[in-house]
């Protein structure tokens, strides 16, 4: 039977040689990754809005009342797993591992609302299954330049001085460090010349019940002259992403596996487009999962030797929310 990730490759190699425009989207464990061009019936199920690259518009209902609540894993069962990958973060078995756990959440909203009223640059609602609303650029490019956003470092904007101490945290520090080197070294596995453009900017995210700040880096570099669209190619080496897994890879992959002893299906895959000129993607974080009627909200964040069990646990319940920029009538 032929391998789902080489029919994959081979179907955006081709349209990407003929300037064929598409969408996409891949799983974490490239299992069952999929794409269409946009005359494609099937995207009839689906919505998207991809940094300004839209799906057929639909009509917009009014936000009304509205309740999100959610309902995490305890601190005792996060913290068993924490503790398991900080094992082997000293036992050297990896520098920095991301941990992810899902929180059940309860709303009156339908996937379709919560897509509808999302202030994300990046949006799927793939047909009832699932929503992500993702603030991550995974990677851009623009004739033959390719460039990558890796985003790790999270702190609640209201917290006194919350920029200078998210930017000044050691901990935060060497974790961004971390994975903008293993995104530097992805990045130079398809590209030549590979750069940082910029080190550890300021991103605000707007929740419905606050606002985070996020740290951010932009890695560049330029693709060679035989690349010829070749986009299947490409991903299959880079993925799953470096920011939503850690370094190095191989090992910390088999860690993330072990801990997690969960599904993460579609969540921290990559979503994205080609319009015939350029490519865009981002890494599927922000995730709501229709599980047989219950909404299962996946988030984690980055783990190194030196992090706290609290303040990780504390992040990933900060990473569940609903990316609305007003809402007057929520009811939490």
């Amino acid at each position: 039977m032929e391998d789902p990730k080489r029919r994959f490759a081979e179907k955006l190699n081709a349209w990407g040689k003929s300037k064929t425009p598409f969408v996409f989207l891949v799983d974490y464990q490239m299992k069952k990754p999929l794409a269409w061009t946009l005359d494609d019936k099937a995207l009839s199920e689906m919505r998207f809005d991809l940094n300004g690259f839209k799906s057929n518009a639909h009509s917009q209902p009014q936000l009304s009342e509205f309740y999100f609540r959610k309902s995490p894993v305890s601190f005792e069962a996060y913290k068993a797993k924490f503790d398991y990958v900080v094992e082997n973060l000293k036992a050297g078995n990896s520098f920095l591992v991301n941990l992810s756990v899902p929180t059940n959440i309860q709303t009156n909203l339908s996937l379709s609302d919560i897509f509808a009223h999302s202030e994300a640059p990046y949006r799927f609602l793939y047909k009832n299954e699932f929503i992500c609303f993702s603030p991550e650029i995974f990677i851009k490019i623009k004739g033959n330049r390719i460039s990558s956003f890796p985003m790790k470092g999270t702190i609640d904007a209201s917290v006194p001085n919350a920029e200078n101490v998210i930017l000044s945290d050691s901990k935060e520090a060497a974790e961004h460090a971390t994975i903008v080197d293993l995104i530097r070294n992805d990045l130079s596995m398809v590209a030549g010349k590979v750069w940082v453009e910029k080190y550890r900017y300021i991103d605000r995210i707007q929740t419905n019940d606050k606002t985070l700040l996020q740290v951010s880096s932009e890695i560049a570099g330029i693709l060679p002259d035989d690349f010829d669209g070749k986009y299947g190619d490409l991903l299959l080496k880079m993925l799953p992403a470096g920011s939503i897994t850690g370094a190095p890879k191989p090992s910390t992959l088999q860690i993330i596996e072990a801990a997690e002893n969960y599904d993460r299906g579609f969540y921290t895959g990559v979503m994205g487009y080609f319009d015939g000129e350029n490519f865009e993607s981002a890494v599927m974080i922000r995730f709501i999962e229709n599980q047989n009627g219950n909404l299962v909200f996946k988030s984690g964040g980055g783990i190194t030797a030196r992090s706290n069990a609290q303040n990780e646990y504390q992040e990933l319940i900060d990473k569940v929310y609903l990316p609305f920029a007003h809402v007057p009538h929520a009811m939490f």
